[in-house]
């Protein structure tokens, strides 16, 4: 029946019921029907989002219109997330290239990012190497040489797929002077390198939560989101590793989810520094090269 819907207003209409009569789960930017759809009905006609006022009475031509019915079933019937219908995820006000290769990009961590995690970093502009590890997109990366315009910014993920998405995002705000993607199963292919800064978000699903993922997570990289029973398997490479390539007084950023009390346990004589973001202070901490050091945490 969606012959019968013409106007962008009439479309929003139809997406906005299609989602509210459906079981999709929202997450991916979005947390109800009606910005999901204003998200994929704007994206998909390639219109500014900010502007839905000026077009809500604009008519769609008949492509368009097939598209988009196409867009919306897809949306209900396979739980495919609008990130991936309409090639674009946003973080902070940047938007990304995002494919079925990446997870859609959310992170904590950028929120640190807009004051170039002060006080942590007293002089930004003095940063001179930055890395991003389980980068996925690269979003992070991006933000990094927002953050730190004299660094040289590392991007890297074990994903040869993760790597092409990093480099449309690299491209697209002509960062190839300052960010380069760098495949690697974590540290291992950065034998030398030395950062003053390091941060990630790497998988942290533990292994009963990846049994009950909603259908939307499913579409995603399924190696992007697990990391063993704990949710802690890539956390541990990190603490481990991380001060064989932190330069003195360099410092480690690391967004855990949901697992700060296993952290703690597994850690307990850590120092850890949690961040105050949104979401609260339990999914990012912050340890410093000589905090690891003095815990006897570096690589054998």
């Amino acid at each position: 029946m969606t012959h019968t819907l013409h106007t962008i207003r009439d479309w929003l209409r139809y997406a906005v019921s299609r989602f509210e009569n459906s079981d999709i789960f929202y997450g991916h930017g979005t947390d109800n029907s009606y910005d999901e759809a204003v998200w994929l009905v704007m994206s998909t006609l390639h219109l500014p989002h900010d502007t839905l006022e000026n077009f809500l009475d604009a008519r769609l031509t008949t492509e368009e219109s097939q598209h988009l019915a196409t867009l919306i079933e897809k949306r209900v019937t396979e739980h495919t997330p609008t990130a991936y219908l309409v090639n674009e995820a946003w973080l902070r006000g940047y938007k990304f290239y995002v494919d079925e290769r990446v997870i859609v990009p959310r992170s904590f961590i950028a929120e640190l990012l807009e004051n170039g995690l002060q006080p942590w970093v007293e002089f930004p502009e003095m940063v001179e190497s930055a890395a991003d590890i389980c980068t996925g997109s690269g979003c992070l990366g991006v933000l990094l040489a927002e953050a730190f315009p004299n660094a040289h910014i590392d991007v890297v993920d074990i994903s040869p797929d993760a790597i092409d998405v990093c480099n449309i995002n690299i491209g697209r705000y002509g960062l190839e002077h300052q960010v380069q993607a760098v495949q690697s199963d974590m540290f291992t292919a950065l034998k030398g390198r030395k950062y003053d800064v390091i941060i990630s978000n790497p998988p942290y699903v533990d292994a009963p939560s990846m049994a009950e993922l909603p259908a939307e997570y499913r579409k995603e990289p399924q190696l992007a989101l697990g990391s063993g029973i704990a949710g802690l398997d890539h956390t541990h490479t990190l603490l481990t590793q991380a001060t064989e390539y932190l330069n003195d007084g360099g410092i480690l950023v690391v967004e855990i989810g949901h697992n700060r009390d296993a952290l703690h346990e597994a850690y307990p004589d850590l120092p850890f520094t949690w961040l105050d973001t949104s979401g609260g202070d339990q999914f990012v901490f912050m340890l410093t090269k000589e905090d690891l050091l003095e815990a006897g945490l570096h690589a054998e």
